[in-house]
């Protein structure tokens, strides 16, 4: 990347420019795409400042100490309502007065929207354009008066003797009165004048006129909340406590109450639902089909329903005893609360420990002693994990089990729920009761941290011991490590985008010098923009990913508003991640249930890799004994941006497990300034993607001579298995063992008189049908197939024709295999099918096929469909190529055939079979027809060029071309043998050459059960993955390096390597990405904040983003996981 790549282009840079100041300002339109008259700036900026000339009326006169501040504040705020009445009419006057006239048209677009005619100062079309003016009259009368009561709480707000009693210093009262009007203009600008335009795309449609009142709003509760938050504060205590000992009077109802609905509201509440309202479906509809899906039986059995009934009784029973010995006496109480809280301690460190030995690095610093050093084999890496999967279940059982009882156990002793029940206690126990099951881990350390500061510091004269009972104590501890684990993930994101920016030379810029020296001279006000960033829980903006950092807007975890799983850019590549999502949900399951992802919060972002697929895993909710998570996929087409990235992310995985076995015990992470952080590898059962040269190969001449042989063997073995696994052959098997009449047949090859010499049958080709076929096209990797003219099709069936034969009497139908019997359109077909069209009466000119019965009456079991068997090819070449089918081969598949039910009959059947001369001549006819349309009409020893054509799809000119294309199954058999033999050729060529018979047959029957062999553009190779082959074979051709290419997937147990990403960097990133795309509209791909940072990863991070904004191939649903 060069460090030139421009943050906005010109364009968007001027875009940007008539936007920000409208933004700032709350709506005046200082910079415009066309020119103006001085004026209309001039008003922009008188009606900028009125507010601060009617506040600064009322400010001077109680300066002057003619007016109080309440009458100062009432003054003022009468003038704004006034003006703003005067405003809005004037607007309204504006609109009645202007007369509409037609525009003339313009080509330009941009022009037609952006330029406006202004004609005076005070002109309609001036107005119109500086007070565009309410919808509704109601609006204008409520926009109006609440900017007079803005302008009067904020000319309260900011009276300089009250702002200096505050300060002490008129150094701190100017800055203050001068900002502070500022704000207030922007806020009655954005209300009564014109309100500026927040986002480009995507933006509401504002039917209400509710985004004006956004700013005015903002300002009137900083306002308001100095003026009544003590009143506010103690409204809500009081009313909160009114209704809760209203209704639960009881200590122990409240106790239980919050006990067992702490628990309820823990448990996937969405799949229980889920499942009852599907189980009632299906009881009142009796349908079968109203079935649940897998998925969901899985996940929702009736040992958990009996879990968590056994645990809830647990917990209440727990919860009730506890509660009334605690009421005894309260020696003892206090003394059994210190004891559980050091078992709580004790719980803390066993499970920490037991957490951290899980994944390869201790704080993501320390590589793990005890983690296994063999991680290049899936076997040999779970016979070394089997001890650390032992102290998983350990950990598991601490963790579900132990640690939520002992926690119900601390808080039932505690004093503060013998009491009347307070507004604060209510809050503070509710949350700590939820936070037990929801998120056990997290509760655990903020209950040891409460019990060890009270153990610690007994003192009661402390407001921590005095004012606070042990629920806000929580509550507080709870807060604090959440905002402490963000403000270090917030520090460390802003000091790797800080420190990159100048010692990655592709990402400095001439800028960057400047940026990194005020950076350092602000640092006390990056320090304020981060921890405010922390308080507020909103992403922490770097704009544009330099070291410029804003608060961005507070916004959920997940970015896009939308169901998650619903929206991904979907391509071919989709179905790779499609196939590996079971599996690897399976391995998640058992990483997180161990602890090998860390603690596991949701928000909290994880990446997977293996080999070119890049997997991006979310979590999305956490509760008892379950987590959801969103699956992603990124692109396997990798951009110079993309690969770049990759390749460090593979430094990253390959530094941590690939360690030599003379490795340090303790070595450290080189990579610790990097987002991603190395956890642990999953086991998943995926398909490993291979690319083979076969140059040498496919271009050898021995190899493509050997290969007209193979193809004629392999042609000949699918048709037979294609007539022995026909679903009718059982059924027709015991019919003619009940009837074992010999029917008659049709030979497609007869000595009777020669037909007409048809256009087929010369060697002159037509011109058109070579361009098909012409050596320009020989390297495509994916060729088309051009029809050919309809008026070439062979002529087909003519129901209802009687021909007559001599000798033979009245037809009857074929199914009843009567002797002296033909069926008449079966006849008809064979006599007609390949002979040039005639007029009707002169069909007695034409020659007959004779009648030949089958030697065994078992071969028309095995005979080929009736219209494959029609003659299109001249007899001299029939007869020429005739010579090169293999009887042997043909004999050997015949007799290892198991299509009978009789076992010792078959043998006996299969050779009667094999003896069938007529069967055999069907065969040869068919297959070297097949054969001629797949060589072509030469014979000689094809191409590389010709077998990429070929396997594509794409057929030589032939006079059995036509005749292929009329028979689509036939045609796909024929190009399933051909990918057969170009797959045997490659595997001779590999592992050696076929000894016998049964190694070629074995070798075909591997290929046609494990193996699919196709185009990787057809849904075929798409469901052989989603169906799981094992294996699948695809050719092509690289035109770059000029050679052929093979690429094999293998269905395989292998490992991926997953790393923790710092979910900052990552929110941070999307929030800029939100704030380019939707505001700035900075959409170019080659803009500087979507180029390749290797250790922010910030191309791979927009594209995890959810679309519009990134563009994931997957995307999962929500799914859930079970953690027991």
């Amino acid at each position: 990347m060069s460090p030139d790549v421009p943050l906005l282009n010109d364009y968007k840079q001027d875009f940007f420019l008539k936007r920000f100041p409208q933004t700032v300002l709350g709506g005046p339109r200082l910079r415009l795409g066309f020119y103006a008259p001085p004026y209309v700036y001039v008003n922009q900026i008188i009606l900028f400042l009125m507010p601060w000339v009617l506040g600064g009326i009322g400010t001077l006169l109680y300066q002057l100490g003619i007016l109080k501040d309440y009458y100062t504040a009432s003054l003022s705020g009468g003038l704004m309502l006034f003006t703003a009445f005067v405003i809005q009419f004037t607007s309204l006057y504006a609109q009645n007065k202007s007369a509409t006239v037609q525009r003339m048209l313009t080509t330009d677009i941009l022009a037609e929207e952006d330029e406006h005619e202004f004609t005076s100062c005070a002109g309609a079309e001036t107005v119109k354009f500086l007070i565009p003016g309410k919808k509704y009259i109601a609006n204008i009368v409520f926009h109006s008066v609440l900017a007079g009561l803005v302008c009067a709480l904020g000319t309260w707000y900011l009276l300089p003797n009250r702002i200096t009693l505050l300060y002490g210093s008129i150094g701190g009262t100017a800055p203050l009165f001068v900002f502070g009007w500022i704000t207030l203009c922007i806020g009655e600008y954005s209300l009564i004048v014109n309100t500026a335009t927040e986002t480009a795309t995507f933006q509401p449609q504002d039917t209400y006129e509710i985004t004006p009142l956004m700013r005015p709003i903002y300002i009137f509760f900083f306002v308001s909340v100095d003026l009544a938050h003590r009143l506010l504060v103690m409204f809500i205590i009081s009313a909160g406590t009114a209704i809760i000992s209203y209704y639960i009077p009881s200590t122990i109802g409240v106790l239980l109450f919050m006990t067992g609905f702490g628990l309820l509201l823990s448990l996937n509440l969405s799949d229980m639902s889920f499942v009852f309202k599907h189980s009632m479906m299906k009881h009142r509809v009796g349908n079968k089909s109203e079935a649940l899906p897998s998925g969901s039986e899985k996940l929702f059995m009736w040992k958990e329903c009996v879990l968590y009934i056994i645990v809830l009784v647990l917990a209440l029973l727990e919860t009730s005893l506890l509660h009334q010995f605690a009421g005894f006496s309260q020696i003892s109480k206090s003394s059994s609360q210190d004891i559980v809280g050091y078992i709580l301690m004790m719980l803390l460190i066993i499970v920490w420990i037991l957490k951290e030995i899980q994944s390869i690095y201790i704080f993501g610093i320390f590589r793990n002693p005890f983690y296994p050093k063999d991680v290049q084999t899936v076997t040999v890496f779970l016979e070394k994990q089997t001890k650390l999967l032992k102290i998983g279940v350990v950990r598991r059982i601490l963790l579900t089990l132990v640690s939520p009882f002992a926690m119900i156990a601390f808080l039932s002793l505690d004093s503060s729920l013998q009491e009347l029940h307070s507004f604060s206690v209510s809050i503070g126990f509710t949350r700590a009761f939820r936070m037990v099951w929801q998120n056990t881990e997290n509760a655990l350390l903020e209950t040891a941290i409460v019990s060890a500061v009270h153990l610690l510091i007994s003192s009661s004269d402390l407001w921590w011991n005095r004012s606070l009972n042990t629920g806000i104590r929580l509550l507080l501890v709870g807060v604090m490590r959440d905002r402490l684990i963000q403000f270090i993930s917030k520090l460390q994101f802003a000091a790797t985008v800080l420190v990159t920016s100048w010692t990655e030379k592709k990402q400095r810029r001439k800028t960057t010098t400047i940026l990194c020296i005020l950076n350092i001279i602000f640092s006390p006000f990056v320090m304020v923009i981060i921890f405010i960033s922390t308080l507020l829980s909103s992403p922490l903006l770097p704009l544009f990913t330099l070291p410029v950092f804003l608060v961005g807007f507070p916004r959920p975890i997940q970015v896009w508003p939308g169901a998650v799983g619903t929206t991904a850019c979907v391509c071919a590549d989709t179905v790779y991640y499609y196939q590996m999502v079971p599996s690897l949900t399976a391995a998640l399951q058992t990483a997180i249930s161990s602890g090998s992802l860390g603690l596991l919060l949701p928000g909290s972002h994880y990446l997977g890799r293996f080999q070119d697929r890049l997997i991006w895993i979310m979590i999305l909710e956490r509760g008892y004994t379950y987590c959801c998570i969103n699956i992603k996929g990124l692109e396997l087409q990798e951009t110079s941006c993309h690969t770049a990235e990759a390749q460090r992310v593979d430094e990253v995985f390959d530094s941590a497990f690939e360690q030599e076995e003379y490795t340090k015990v303790c070595s450290l992470n080189e990579h610790f300034g990097n987002v991603l952080t190395p956890c642990t590898v999953l086991p998943v059962r995926l398909y490993s993607d291979a690319r083979i040269v076969l140059s040498g190969i496919i271009d050898s001449h021995e190899n493509l001579k050997e290969f007209k042989g193979d193809l004629v063997k392999v042609l000949v073995w699918i048709l037979i298995q294609y007539c022995a696994k026909r679903p009718t052959l059982q059924e027709d098997i015991h019919k003619s063992e009940s009837k074992r009449e010999t029917p008659l047949v049709i030979l497609p090859a007869s000595n009777t008189s020669p037909r007409p010499k048809s256009p087929e049958d010369t060697d002159s080709l037509d011109s058109k049908t070579f361009e098909d076929w012409s050596d320009d096209n020989i390297f495509d990797d994916e060729p088309t197939i051009k029809k050919g003219k309809e008026g070439k099709k062979q002529l087909k069936d003519f129901p209802g024709t009687n021909l007559p034969i001599p000798g033979s009497v009245d037809s009857q139908r074929v199914g009843d295999h009567s002797t002296g019997t033909v069926p008449e359109n079966s006849l008809y077909k064979a006599v007609m099918l390949g002979y040039p069209a005639v007029d009707k009466g002169k069909q007695e000119d034409k020659a007959y096929v004779p009648l030949m019965d089958f030697s065994c009456s078992y071969s028309h079991l095995l005979s080929l469909p009736e219209e494959w068997r029609s003659n299109c090819m001249p007899k001299a070449i029939m007869k020429e190529l005739s010579s090169l089918f293999p009887e042997d081969w043909y004999q050997f598949v015949l007799r290892q055939l198991e299509c009978f039910y009789s076992e010792e009959k078959a043998s006996t059947l299969l050779e009667e079979i094999a003896k069938d001369k007529v069967l055999k001549d069907f065969y040869v006819h068919t297959v070297m027809t097949c054969y001629f349309g797949l060589i072509g009409i030469d014979n000689v020893t094809p191409s590389p060029g010709h077998i990429l054509r070929v396997f594509n799809g794409v057929l030589p000119w032939s006079g059995a071309l036509d005749w292929l294309t009329e028979k689509p199954e036939l045609l796909q058999l024929t190009l399933k043998a051909f990918r057969y033999t170009l797959k045997l050729m490659v595997d001779k060529a590999s592992l050696g050459s076929i000894e016998d018979f049964k190694e070629l047959a074995s070798c075909l029957h591997e290929y046609e059960s494990d193996w699919y062999i196709g185009l990787i553009s057809d849904e075929k190779w798409k469901e052989s993955i989603l169906q799981e082959k094992p294996c699948l074979f695809a050719l092509g051709y690289d035109p770059n390096m000029g050679v052929y290419t093979g690429r094999v997937l293998t269905l395989q147990e292998l490992l991926i390597q997953v790393g923790k990403l710092n979910a900052e960097a990552v929110r941070g990133q999307w929030a800029n990405l939100s704030w380019e795309l939707l505001y700035a509209t900075n959409d170019d791909e080659e803009r500087y904040s979507i180029q390749a940072h290797p250790l922010l990863l910030r191309n791979l991070t927009v594209q995890a983003a959810d679309p519009p904004l990134g563009y994931p191939i997957y995307s999962s649903k929500p799914l859930c996981i079970r953690l027991y």
